[in-house]
């Protein structure tokens, strides 16, 4: 049970309560019991020390401060890894670093413990031995508190039975048994709490029992233990994979990674979501994208850019959980003819991402859906892409009305996904050539119709994920635009003055990390898929 979970114990002056609520009661009861009994033998071993009548005291113990401070060099690859750890290692001595996942004692001369590296698990049995290993080892291994850090020397052997709780099929007959780290002996959140699915909650819940659900703020608030389960470690080394997939395409495809500020003095978007802040007594904002400076960087004679960095929006309709913070994907090029070319990078770049993600992390994607059960995402080999026009009149020959010249809201993008699921076999889709009107500043209108514009966005599972366009490379035209949408012309001056000496016609888009890794994981909530989130509320951890 959660140190943050409160106990409540019947007043002996309410009625007799009914037996379904009498279970409850002894459920709490018996659960409280427990977590009293923990308490009590941590706070009785907290202070245990190695024995030092015990002529095996030094296979065993608290490593000194004095040892962890760089004290010694030493060959690392004395260490395995716990992944590494394999049948065909059998009778091989090892030394392991990782958690104390569990700790079981069994008796005064066994305990068992399940040890974690970077989310593999081996079991390790400490069991007294002549010579080797003493009682007080013993005792010593059952004192530990969950998620220390220990040094496990000892020989790898292969149980007759499999293991159940451990993903390596290997036991280690521990010789040696040093802890490096201890952690608290009540951990604010516990991680089999915060690794339940919600299945299992609804299932106990309706076989009469109540387990504890780990909220997402209380989550947030302990954000250095809740990324330790299993589904965590999944989702952000997803997200590590979407963010190198990224990068190992677009350099493939002769585009040069940049970095640009985050401080300007402008706003680099319009509107109200901004963050505005004084810099030396001059005003200036956060950037709400790389974009200015991206197009600058084409103007540079780069020819094909990209960046990933942070952005900031204060309500921002991109993630649509009000998240302040995000990582973007951001791409620039030059284009010959047609806004298409920025489009077919898209496409390509995303298939061959959701390609290398199914191939790659098998594992990580099996841990997020064991907690968060969810369909694999249905794409195209040739992504579909659909005008705006033909996407309006999707959704009104189903009875949705959208203005002819408006945006779609959440609803209307979240249907017409569904609508293109069921008619084309797609949850990955593009739609382009958006009204004009709800574009930025800097995006090029149609040839053909100046009410509609060279822009498009990407969606999955009905929601978007890329704002991509054409962009206006004549600087006279670009005053225009930029007035006409409320910037002032004199904080962007150097922006527009970089098209006056000569700029190719260009185009990109924009791609929300947080929003690839949630939507492809079909996850609920963005703040899962960012790993300290900020939002109105939320400035720490």
């Amino acid at each position: 049970m959660s140190s943050s979970e409160s106990q409540d114990t019947a007043a002996a002056s309410e009625p007799q309560p009914s037996k379904k609520a009498a279970k409850k009661e002894a459920a709490k009861q018996d659960k409280l019991r427990r977590r009293q009994e923990i308490a009590a033998a941590s706070a009785a071993t907290a202070n245990l020390s190695v024995d030092e009548a015990d002529p095996l005291a030094a296979n065993y113990g608290d490593v000194p401060l004095v040892d962890l401070q760089s004290k010694t060099p030493v060959d690392v690859g004395e260490w395995t890894h716990v992944e590494a750890l394999g049948g065909t290692l059998e009778n091989r001595a090892v030394l392991i670093r990782g958690r104390a996942q569990t700790i079981r004692p069994v008796g005064k001369k066994m305990a068992f413990l399940v040890i974690r590296e970077n989310g593999f698990t081996v079991q390790c049995l400490v069991q007294a031995q002549p010579d080797t290993v003493s009682p007080q080892m013993v005792k010593f291994a059952a004192s530990l508190n969950r998620e220390s850090i220990v040094d496990v020397e000892g020989v790898v052997s292969i149980p007759a039975a499999p293991i159940k709780g451990a993903t390596q099929q290997v036991e280690i007959q521990v010789k040696k048994l040093y802890c490096v780290s201890r952690a608290v002996p009540t951990l604010p959140i516990n991680l089999e709490d915060a690794a339940r699915s919600e299945v299992e909650i609804e299932k106990a819940l309706q076989a009469g029992e109540q387990l504890v659900r780990v909220n997402q703020d209380t989550r947030l608030n302990f954000r250095v233990l809740d990324v330790r389960t299993p589904a965590n470690q999944g989702i952000f080394r997803v997200q590590s994979h979407v963010a190198n997939a990224f990068r190992q395409f677009l350099l493939s495809e002769g585009f040069c990674e940049i970095h640009t500020p985050k401080l300007i003095a402008g706003s680099s978007e319009g509107g109200a979501a901004v963050f505005r802040l004084d810099y030396k007594g001059q005003p200036a904002c956060l950037a709400q994208s790389p974009q200015l400076h991206k197009q600058m960087s084409i103007c540079g004679d780069f020819g094909r850019v990209f960046e990933i960095g942070p952005v900031f929006r204060a309500e921002d309709s991109y993630t649509h959980r009000h998240l302040c913070e995000f990582t973007g994907l951001d791409v620039e090029m030059e284009i010959k003819k047609h806004y298409f070319e920025v489009m077919d990078i898209v496409d390509r770049l995303f298939v061959a991402m959701f390609d290398s993600l199914n191939q790659h992390c098998k594992k990580d994607l099996e841990a997020v859906e064991s907690q968060y059960p969810f369909e694999p995402l249905k794409y195209l080999r040739n992504t579909l892409r659909l005008t705006y026009e033909e996407g309006i009149q999707m959704l009104k020959e189903v009875g949705v009305e959208i203005e002819p010249f408006g945006d779609l809201n959440t609803e209307a993008e979240r249907k017409l996904g569904q609508l293109v699921l069921e008619k084309y076999g797609t949850e990955f889709y593009i739609l382009h050539r958006y009204p004009l009107a709800v574009r930025p500043f800097y995006t090029m209108p149609c040839y053909d119709n100046p009410a509609y514009s060279n822009s498009f966005d990407v969606f999955i599972r009905g929601e978007e994920i890329i704002s991509g366009a054409q962009r206006v490379h004549v600087p006279e035209f670009l005053e225009q635009r930029a007035a006409a949408c409320g910037i002032d012309v004199k904080t962007i001056s150097t922006y527009i003055d970089s098209f006056r000496y000569g700029a190719p016609p260009h185009g990109g888009f924009g791609v929300g990390l947080e929003r690839v890794v949630m939507l492809f994981c079909g996850l609920n909530n963005i703040r899962k898929t960012s790993l300290f989130p900020r939002d109105p509320l939320r400035i720490a951890p």
